[in-house]
């Protein structure tokens, strides 16, 4: 790839999608030991920054927009340790669907990826619920966290089928759109930057996160009446992880690739 006139520029995005193809190339023939353990590392990370939003929108004094912004910049967090410290996130790998489109990853090797990053990404998270819930910290203020992660479940628990879903599509479009312009960056900072206002913007409008909801619906389901409904949290995930990949795959990585990969083929790594 050739390299910016100004070191300091950013990328441009025709050479972001090349980034984006390349990176989707080795992704999806990352060997199942790798891939499993960063996915696990993903989960996790995802459920740090849940941990850390619901602490935020707990008590808040703010005005009710401002309030959910900050918590969204709050759960930030948890995508800045996926791309900066290194993890696989099912969401953010849905962009692998350009190098899929551009002939350059299978079908097969495409949903490997997406299927084994998944199930790692449910582990971690759900292994997050069990030390949170074993640490007590849900009774910090009073109890007063306990209490939100419940109303936070809850209010995911009652959305419908196409609610979730078209929530689904327009959150993965935001989070595949931050992963994207993270390829623009030269350094740390600017890689931060551009995760924190796409991020900061689905979870203040109220978008649907597959893996943040494999870990905040669990843990609101046990603060709430300490018994966890199987049925209702995959009558949640299944549409909102089916909207995930339309707004992700579809809604980014295809349409980039119509834009600027296109026509290229298999020549283009």
């Amino acid at each position: 790839m050739d390299p910016t006139s100004n070191p300091l520029d950013a990328y441009a995005p025709a050479q972001m999608a090349r980034l984006v193809n390349g990176v989707g190339i080795r992704k999806a023939t990352l060997p199942v030991l790798q891939l499993w353990m960063l996915g696990l590392l993903a989960g996790a990370f995802i459920a740090f920054g849940a941990m850390l939003f619901t602490l935020v929108m707990t008590g808040s004094s703010a005005d009710f927009g401002v309030a959910r912004w900050i918590g969204g910049m709050a759960f930030s967090t948890g995508l800045i340790l996926v791309i900066v410290g290194g993890a696989e996130l099912f969401t953010g790998n849905n962009l692998i669907a350009m190098a899929w489109a551009n002939g350059n990853v299978t079908t097969a090797q495409l949903l490997r990826s997406w299927g084994l990053v998944y199930a790692a990404n449910l582990i971690g998270a759900l292994g997050s619920v069990a030390l949170v819930w074993y640490s007590g910290t849900l009774e910090l203020g009073g109890g007063a966290v306990a209490r939100t992660a419940a109303a936070i479940a809850s209010a995911k628990l009652e959305l419908g089928f196409v609610e979730a879903f078209v929530r689904g599509i327009l959150c993965n479009t935001l989070v595949c759109l931050a992963v994207w312009l993270c390829f623009s960056a030269h350094d740390v900072s600017g890689k931060i930057l551009s995760i924190l206002f796409p991020i900061s913007a689905f979870v203040a409008l109220g978008f649907e996160h597959s893996v943040a909801n494999m870990y905040l619906i669990p843990i609101g389901m046990l603060a709430g009446d300490g018994q966890f409904d199987l049925l209702a949290f995959a009558g949640n995930l299944v549409p909102v992880t089916l909207g995930n990949i339309v707004g992700g795959s579809g809604f980014v990585a295809i349409v980039y690739w119509i834009i600027y990969l296109r026509g290229k083929g298999e020549a283009m790594q």
